[in-house]
């Protein structure tokens, strides 16, 4: 079942915290980097966050979590994590139903390391279409990638 999390509440922040470094960890080791920015983000971080999350837990474990944030007619999917123990169960493609359904942005837009090729493959497969790429934080080549509803 997908919920939405209060981040500002800690028990959220260290659940979403905590789901956040196992789950980015994988991610910095697709790209070779050892200092990867988003593994940097602290329990408060996600306390202050002004984005939204919504969660999938399994049984009471929270197993996944997308984090957005919707500007104009827009909706960024700033993040998208699932625990390790839960790759391959379709859970990633749940939570991207779910944000495709979430609003009337007429926009959705993503971003993903260059070498994660699970997340652009998920992406691809949903119809998003690769508009640029750039080096982010700590050098980090990074792809955008655009849907319009």
């Amino acid at each position: 079942m997908i919920k939405k999390i209060v981040s500002s509440e800690i028990s959220n922040a260290e659940k979403l915290h905590a789901l956040f470094q196992v789950s980015y960890r994988i991610e910095a080791e697709l790209l070779g980097v050892t200092d990867f920015p988003p593994l940097h983000r602290s329990i408060i971080d996600f306390q202050i966050s002004t984005t939204q999350f919504f969660g999938l837990w399994k049984e009471d474990v929270l197993a996944a979590a997308v984090e957005i944030d919707q500007i104009n007619n827009t909706l960024d999917i700033c993040s998208l994590v699932v625990n390790p123990n839960y790759f391959r169960q379709g859970i990633a493609r749940k939570l991207l139903l779910f944000v495709e359904d979430y609003d009337d942005s007429e926009t959705l837009i993503v971003e993903t390391g260059w070498a994660n090729t699970p997340a652009i493959a998920l992406y691809e497969k949903f119809g998003f279409q690769e508009t640029g790429e750039y080096i982010g934080p700590g050098g980090i080549k990074k792809k955008c990638f655009s849907k319009t509803k």
